[in-house]
């Protein structure tokens, strides 16, 4: 019997997905499990696994194709049975296609119609909201989507366009056309930016014995196993640990109130070609140095190859962004909502201090703590902080 394989749905508000490659031909053998395709979604690219034996027939979409979540792209028939010569729509991804990371239950986001100039016109929320950003005029929008919907892809093409009365442009300038990652990053921090009350808090703590700690034995553990300590892997021990003293920054607003979190997962932003991402460590307050460091290695691999999976960036509860290593001596960071905060580290560096009232060298460092005011207070904030310079003071005492 033939199995339709179907663009599947991966996020929640996903309305299409990118199909990077087919790792099967058409005709080939392909086996329950086996990875089938890979699929480009607006946060990574993931590898999507067939659910049935058969043979591969019936292939619809070509590589870079961008297609409507839930459509048929081919079928996994018995040896010598036609691929049915109907599409038949799917009703879900889940019936057709597995996903190597936990799958995601809700569906992309219901369309919604919006009256334009008397007539109905069927628009996606997505597509609604990128239309307002981008300006661009509904009238001159053809939907590409199932009964003449308009997709964001339809909007991003129509900003794309020039409007018929566009001056044009300068020979000298140049337009760079947002990856689905750098428009993602936009659109968040715009949106954090924008409805999120941030304030700042900042300390100044002595990292010397965190500098130390990444060189000692201690380490050995992760260091054996052929993974680098680095001063990000003990910060996100460190962290995660004095978080569990204080709930309120690993929470999340909501609607209906502050939802504290019993767990601890520590986001790390990762640069990559295109944009920042943000890769969780899972119950980093209980994780080892040796797994955090490994965790971390493997996160970032994924990132820069663009092979994520979407348990990668699930579930955090607070976030690091470590620029020490681009030589910044401070910054200040976005949080990424629903988090109630995010940790901004600058570079160590060795600086003249008053020690008992006398001068001496330490290797110094600057944190820059973003808050949500909507959960979090001034007091809590420095509370936080406060434990955490003392944590850095005497990492050993806090990892063993």
């Amino acid at each position: 019997m033939a199995i339709s394989v179907v663009m599947p749905a991966l996020e929640l508000t996903q309305e299409t997905g990118k199909l990077v490659s087919w790792r099967k031909k058409e005709g080939e053998a392909v086996a329950k499990g086996e990875t089938l395709l890979e699929v480009e979604t607006d946060k990574a690219v993931v590898e999507v696994e067939a659910l049935a034996d058969g043979y591969l027939a019936g292939v619809k979409a070509k590589e870079g194709d961008v297609i409507a979540v839930g459509r048929t792209i081919a079928w996994i028939v018995d040896k010598g049975e036609p691929a049915p010569a109907d599409e038949a729509p799917a009703a879900a991804a889940s019936t057709t296609a597995a996903v190597t990371a936990p799958r995601v239950a809700e569906s992309a986001a219901p369309s919604s119609d919006a009256a334009i100039s008397g007539a109905r016109v069927k628009i996606s929320p997505k597509a609604r909201r990128l239309a307002a950003e981008l300006h661009v005029n509904l009238e001159n929008v053809r939907g590409s989507g199932a009964g003449g919907e308009i997709l964001a892809s339809d909007i991003e093409a129509a900003a794309k366009s020039p409007a018929p009365s566009a001056a044009t442009p300068s020979a000298s300038a140049k337009l760079e056309t947002l990856t689905s990652i750098g428009r993602l990053m936009a659109e968040r921090t715009t949106q954090s930016w924008t409805t999120v009350p941030h304030f700042f808090l900042v300390r100044e703590v002595d990292a010397s014995a965190l500098h130390q700690a990444r060189e000692k034995p201690a380490s050995s553990a992760a260091t054996n196993s052929g993974v680098k300590i680095t001063h990000t892997d003990l910060l996100t021990a460190l962290v995660a640990r004095v978080l569990l003293q204080h709930p309120r920054m690993n929470a999340s607003w909501t609607p209906d109130g502050i939802r504290l979190h019993a767990e601890v997962h520590i986001a790390l932003a990762i640069a990559v070609s295109d944009g920042v991402i943000a890769a969780v460590i899972p119950n980093a307050h209980v994780a080892t140095i040796a797994e955090i460091a490994a965790q971390r290695r493997d996160l970032a691999e994924r990132a820069k190859s663009g092979k994520s999976r979407p348990q990668d960036f699930a579930g955090a509860t607070f976030t690091i962004s470590n620029l020490g290593m681009f030589q910044i001596d401070s910054f200040s960071a976005i949080i990424p909502p629903p988090q109630a905060a995010i940790l901004a580290v600058g570079a160590i560096t060795d600086r003249i201090v008053a020690i008992n009232g006398q001068p001496a060298v330490r290797s110094m460092m600057t944190l820059t703590l973003s808050c949500d005011h909507r959960v979090v207070d001034g007091a809590r904030g420095a509370q936080f902080l406060n434990d955490l310079a003392k944590a850095i003071a005497k990492p050993q005492q806090h990892l063993r």
